[in-house]
């Protein structure tokens, strides 16, 4: 710790016009390369003349302790301008609070703070700005203390020294180290100090900042007294560790030993014999040996007692070991005096096999049974390993299956010698042979392993039939734990087992290991790999009787599989639905259990999920957008991650399958009804349909108008109830004098008024028919509908002359004029009636309508002439009885026309809605 004024570090740092609390940022913000600097030259002198400073700090320490309390003084000298209560303290630009001061007197003032960090600081007394001098002159107002902070050091512990052999000497060199204690800063450092010291006699030293040092003598003081120990100090103080007072000796280390050899002897194929040199004469130091031996493949020492190993020998014979095996050993030395010296280092390795012996081990045979040819038989294949303690190499197996019920008669019982092959060898096991055995048949099989010494005992397994195998093990658990297999199972229920076969077989890899009889809990030995499943299997071995096995599957560990499944759909898409399947992941690619699938699917930018179980390798989607194409894939997942599948695309029919027949059907079944439901209608309201389309039609030839005369009235008749039987209408030229009737049409009955009221609206006189201009039958297609056809009233007239007609009586009653009378009917009118210009012969100026029976409609069916010679008869029937339209003796004869005069054909005569449809 240095106190200087504020003037001189002004000075120095040429800022001697700047205040105090410019120079405290300015060397703190230096660091410690700026502080160094600065500190040699604030030791110089006191300030002289005109720059005297007016405080003074103290104490001037070198460091301080971390952890503790630290108390400065300031004291105010050559002035009276200021006192103790103008001043304070400040610690790196902090003012240290007024209740940690102690004011000593008028002109001392103390602090107390306590000190925390490793960071170099700064504490200053300052002065008040009390007066225009202090202002002025404030460099002179102020001085400080610079705290080293640090911890003062620690007992160094755990010394140890060692004199390394040099050539056939010990080296005078003594190399100690240590252990530090404690805590230390860069600015307060802790040295350490080497101290050495051979009793009655000199003592030698050494100073490092590490913890290690040497001392080099003038020669190794043997069998002498060494007292060593170490110094620790810093600027806190100094303290030394515990002091080790030992013979020279003790502190020596050897070199190995040298030469170490391994001797191999026929006759003794579990010994080995060792030899080796010692290190250093025995005149300077007396030793003892430790051996240390393992097989080859082995990672664990074994290590030779040292109660079994004397002093200073030279050779070592090794026994109890495994005959033709490769062993390691090597050995090390130390002071022979007990508690002395260090272990020399290990020598190099000694390497020897040992000879070979008989196999005093049974081979490891066992078998896989698989299904035969057949359902009535079994496929055992025997495979055999290595025995345990085989002492040697083994070049040939011999077997033996003996047939329980053969009883050797077809030479089961001989002994079958199988060389090994071992390139065709399975993790260590050699096939021996295959036999396929019937399920009704038990063998047992004995397996013997020769080397080039001996025979080994016998193995046996046997097989019963399969009907008498015994139970197998109970609730068989199989889990990883710290990268290996545990198995956990109960015993059979039934008999006690021997022992246990555990199993484990995988796509490439097949292995087997024994356990006891009281195993339950137990772990697979062999070299296991992650990710492969394992299917892991327990035998129960009842005197050599296998029984049935229980089963898990397993992993060591667990991972994404290397694949997705390949998805695909099954059959067409529907239009709201689509089956997909996809195929199982190959169980090498599988990389764990599967835990479910998710089948993802999109038709935009939404993805939809579907997470089904890992048992399931089909599923239908639901919901779909008809005449839309989807894109779907399947992640298979374990519980160390998932996978993803390719993508596959299909669309979505427009129709739903049936969709299209069934509206086809539904609109024929929609027509049908309604044209059921239409005839069904017809036929329930036929009469009214009758009435309203075929009105009744007064029947011509039951007028009695021809017999009417204003002065006597006639007497109305009422209709016959036959008229509306049936009506066939037919249309015949008048020319040829054919005319079609409705046949019992019922007659209205005349009203006469009517009659009266029309009597002279027909220009009777000049024409022989009524006068008004009517439709005629051949302009009836021409003119309005047959509606208006129907519903119109054809008027008939008849004329009553005062003198007969060419013969014809007239009515007795006395007429005084010619009278015209009309009827009302919606039966079309005769040619004559519609055309009186046209003259008609005598023979046929009658009527041209006439009756027909109902009866006559089977003349439909007859040959067209023969209905036409019928007609012509009818029609000539008919004139007989009608009354024709009277014609004027002189009118002019108009001959007819070809076309009123061509006879038409009878199937023109269809029935029309209230009047005839002309051809």
């Amino acid at each position: 710790m240095r106190t200087r004024s504020c003037t001189y570090l002004y000075e120095v740092t040429g800022c001697l016009s700047s205040p105090c609390r410019s120079a405290r940022p300015l060397m703190e913000s230096g660091g410690g390369a700026a502080m160094l600097l600065l500190v040699p030259l604030l030791v110089c002198a006191l300030p002289a003349g005109g720059n005297k400073n007016y405080l003074l700090t103290a104490p001037d320490i070198q460091a301080v302790e971390i952890g503790t309390d630290f108390t400065a003084s300031c004291m105010i000298i050559d002035t009276d301008e200021i006192t103790a209560d103008d001043l304070y303290w400040n610690v790196s630009q902090t003012t240290v609070p007024r209740e940690r001061y102690t004011k000593v007197n008028q002109t001392t003032l103390n602090v107390t703070i306590h000190i925390t960090g490793e960071k170099l600081e700064w504490l200053f007394c300052l002065c008040k700005k009390v007066s225009s001098n202090v202002i002025l002159n404030e460099g002179r107002f102020c001085h400080g203390i610079m705290l080293q902070k640090g911890y003062r050091p620690m007992r160094p512990e755990n010394v140890s020294c060692e004199a390394l052999q040099a050539g056939q000497q010990i080296s005078p060199t003594i190399t100690c180290s240590w252990a530090a204690a404690g805590r230390q800063t860069k600015e307060v450092p802790t040295k350490y100090t080497l101290m050495l010291k051979v009793v009655s006699s000199e003592t030698f030293n050494v100073s490092t900042e590490g913890t290690s040092a040497s001392l080099t003598l003038n020669i190794f003081p043997n069998f002498m007294e060494l007292e060593i120990w170490v110094v620790a100090h810093n600027k806190l103080g100094t303290i030394e560790s515990e002091r080790l007072r030992r013979e020279a000796g003790f502190f020596v280390k050897t070199d190995p030993p040298a030469n170490v050899i391994f001797i191999s002897e026929t006759s003794f194929p579990t010994t080995l014999l060792l030899n080796w040199s010692r290190p250093i004469k025995i005149q300077q130091i007396g030793l003892i040996y430790e051996i240390r031996f393992c097989s080859n493949y082995s990672h664990e020492w074994t290590y030779v007692p040292l109660s079994d190993m004397n002093k200073d020998i030279q050779s070592f014979r090794l026994q109890y070991l495994q005959p033709d095996t490769v062993y390691v050993c090597q050995v090390r030395c130390k002071n022979d005096k007990e508690g002395y010296g260090y272990w020399s280092e290990w020598s190099s390795n000694a390497t020897e096999r040992t000879p070979e012996d008989r196999p005093k081990s049974k081979p490891d045979l066992w078998k896989i049974t698989s299904d035969g040819d057949n359902a009535i038989e079994r496929r055992v294949q025997f495979i055999c390993k290595d025995p345990v303690f085989s002492n040697g190499r083994i070049t040939r197996f011999e077997m033996k299956v003996v047939d329980q019920k053969d009883r050797g008669k077809n030479g089961s019982w001989v002994w079958q010698s199988i060389p090994v092959n071992r390139s065709e060898a399975h993790g260590g096991a050699v096939i021996l042979r295959e036999i396929r055995l019937a399920d009704k048949k038990s063998v047992k099989v004995f397996v013997t392993a020769t080397n080039s010494v001996g025979k080994s005992d016998p193995a046996a397994l046997f097989i019963p039939e399969k009907a008498h195998e015994l139970g197998p093990v109970e609730d068989l658990k199989v889990w990883p734990r710290g990268g290996r297999l545990w198995l956990d199972w109960k015993p059979p229920g039934g008999a006690a087992a021997t022992e246990y076969v555990v199993q484990w077989v995988a796509a490439d890899q097949m292995d087997w290991q024994r356990e006891n009889r009281s195993s339950r809990l137990v772990a697979i030995k062999g070299d296991l790999k992650k990710f492969v499943c394992y299917t892991v299997s327990v035998y129960p071995i009842y005197s050599g009787w296998t029984g049935k096995s229980a089963s898990v599957q397993a992993f060591l560990e667990q991972s994404a599989p290397l694949e997705g499944p390949a998805v695909c759909l099954s059959g067409k898409p529907g239009r709201n639905e689509a089956e997909l399947m996809w195929t199982q992941i190959p169980l090498s690619r599988r990389q764990g259990f599967i835990t479910n699938y998710t089948i993802s699917y999109t038709s935009g930018s939404q993805v939809h999920t579907v997470v089904v179980p890992p048992n399931v390798s089909s599923y239908t989607l639901t919901s779909l957008l008809g005449n839309t194409k989807y894109d779907v894939w399947i992640s298979a997942a374990t519980v160390g991650g998932s996978s993803k599948g390719f993508n596959h695309s299909f669309t979505t029919l427009k129709y739903a399958p049936g969709e299209i027949e069934f509206i086809v059907v539904g609109v024929s079944l929609g027509f049908l009804f309604v044209f059921v439901m239409t005839m069904l209608l017809c036929f329930y309201k036929k009469d009214a349909i009758k009435r309203n389309f075929w009105p009744q039609i007064p029947n011509p030839g039951e007028s009695t108008i021809g017999t009417w005369s204003p002065e006597c009235p006639l007497k109305t008749e009422t209709p016959k109830e036959n008229c509306l039987s049936g009506i066939s209408v037919l249309d015949v030229d008048v020319c040829d004098g054919k005319s079609v009737f409705e046949e019992d049409k019922a007659g209205l009955p005349l009203k006469k008024d009517k009659y009266l009221s029309e009597e002279h609206s027909s220009g009777i006189g000049g024409s022989s028919c009524m006068s008004s201009p009517r439709q005629s039958v051949s302009d009836s297609d021409e003119g309005g509908d047959m509606a208006d056809t129907t519903a119109s009233t054809v008027q008939y007239s008849s004329v009553v002359a005062s003198n007969g007609y060419k013969g014809q009586t007239p009515s007795s009653q006395p007429q005084q004029q010619a009278v015209f009378s009309r009827s009302e009917s919606t039966q079309p009118l005769l040619d004559c009636e519609e055309n009186p210009d046209v003259s008609v012969p005598e023979g046929s100026r009658q009527s041209q309508r006439f009756l027909r029976h109902p009866r006559s409609s089977s003349h439909a069916n007859r040959d067209p002439a023969d209905i036409d010679r019928l007609l012509e008869t009818e029609r000539r029937e008919a004139l007989e009885h009608l009354d024709f339209c009277p014609l004027e003796e002189d009118a002019e004869q108009t001959p007819p026309t070809d076309e009123q005069s061509a006879p038409r054909p009878a199937s023109s005569y269809m029935p029309q809605l209230g009047g005839y449809r002309p051809q």
